[in-house]
């Protein structure tokens, strides 16, 4: 998946780029900035609130699905059996 969405802009300021994962059903979007991963919930009409969950710094990228699934897995249905990425 190649390194996080996150780069330094000629102002010295983080660009950030969001990830976005279905997890079981709930759109949710993984952020890095210059403290580390930030997660959040994204609401029917495209607003993001906070997720109290600690996703640590050391996670690669191409590892994000897999830690959201530990993370979540209760919430697994039959209809909404795993964690996807979905941009």
């Amino acid at each position: 998946m190649g390194a996080a969405p996150v780069g330094r802009a000629s102002n010295g300021l983080f660009i950030v780029t969001g990830i976005r994962f279905d997890v079981y059903g709930t759109p949710m979007q993984v952020e890095r900035d210059a403290t580390g991963w930030r997660l959040f919930r994204i609401g029917g009409e495209g607003k993001k609130s906070p997720v109290q969950a600690s996703i640590p710094e050391f996670i690669a990228e191409d590892e994000l699905g897999q830690f959201l699934d530990d993370l979540f897995h209760e919430n697994a249905t039959p209809t909404h059996p795993v964690v996807r990425r979905i941009r």
